[in-house]
């Protein structure tokens, strides 16, 4: 199954469940087919566990929920060793980490110590309990969320998870004529409980190695550095994007191509996908704050500043 084919089968199931998402659904298979991870920012009930679930459930994948809270430890995520009586010997008890499809729920409520337990995970798909490494299957998508309003009793992440992220993306209230389809969608049934696969994780591992082979012309690729460098050298930024931010960006356009039936990069794609893959990795200076300046205010005037490759893709 082609890439294209594969992101278009899952994006019509997941839409049986979600409707009007379109973009994040899209964003999403983005951060899969990248082998990145995905950070939610809205206010509950738009369907941000949905969409995990959904997803898992498209991709006969196994799915976690870990709901962060004040009092969650790092070993409620990741495991704990104990000693068996039967068998006299420690054993190892897997975490909720240690599955494909992770729903790190309001991931901003749990100390730092306890964020810091996913960044293993999250950057060397493997989890370390008493010295011992444990793999986490594949393909392996932790979708983390934060409500942006509630700010007390919360720990903001600290800039070395945020990067960890590819993406950040709001799902946004529906339309009226969505929310008329979600209630009709649900007078009866959750629709989530009869959903099918529809693509094998196998496949996915595929298009996941295939994507890698997307053409990224050197025009482009010099565009994306140099975005990502006019990021560092803005005067409203402390502190810009990193080479990770560099290449979570350049991988996640050919990702893009490639669910649009092409096998090069254009430079649209790039533009397109800059605010969902650098905004979250830039830290504004305190006085750009006071005068009400956005990150994603300036991230839109930096993209308007760095001239885009005209040269013609075919």
């Amino acid at each position: 199954m082609t890439i294209q084919a594969t992101a278009q089968a899952l994006i019509d199931n997941i839409q049986k469940i979600l409707v009007g998402k379109n973009e994040a659904v899209e964003l999403a298979l983005i951060a899969l087919l990248c082998e990145g991870h995905l950070l939610i920012e809205d206010v509950p009930g738009i369907g941000k566990t949905t969409l995990a679930k959904a997803m898992a459930r498209s991709l006969a994948c196994s799915f976690a929920r870990i709901q962060f809270t004040p009092d969650l430890l790092p070993s409620d995520i990741s495991g704990i060793s104990y000693f068996n009586q039967g068998s006299h010997q420690f054993e190892f008890r897997p975490g909720p980490i240690l599955n494909q499809i992770i729903l790190a729920d309001e991931i901003n409520r749990a100390t730092p110590r306890t964020q810091s337990a996913l960044l293993e995970a999250m950057q060397e798909r493997t989890v370390t309990v008493d010295g011992e490494t444990h793999a986490i299957p594949r393909p392996f998508l932790v979708l983390a969320t934060q409500n942006p309003i509630e700010l007390e009793g919360t720990f903001p992440l600290p800039e070395a998870q945020i990067d960890r992220f590819m993406l950040r993306i709001r799902l946004g209230y529906p339309s009226v004529e969505e929310e008329h389809q979600i209630l009709l969608r649900h007078r009866q049934t959750d629709p989530l409980d009869t959903l099918e696969p529809v693509v094998q994780p196998e496949t996915l591992l595929e298009n996941q190695r295939a994507v890698r082979e997307i053409t990224v012309e050197e025009s482009v690729r010099d565009y994306i550095v140099k975005v990502v460098q006019a990021t560092r050298n803005h005067p409203a930024v402390e502190l810009g994007a990193s080479p990770r931010g560099s290449m979570s960006l350049y991988r996640a356009a050919q990702a893009l191509a490639a669910i649009r039936k092409r096998t090069f990069v254009v430079p649209d794609e790039v533009k397109y996908l800059a605010p969902f893959v650098l905004t979250h990795r830039l830290v504004i200076s305190p006085q750009t704050r006071l005068r009400g300046r956005t990150p994603e205010a300036v991230l839109a005037e930096i993209m308007d500043t760095v001239p885009v490759p005209v040269e013609t893709f075919t």
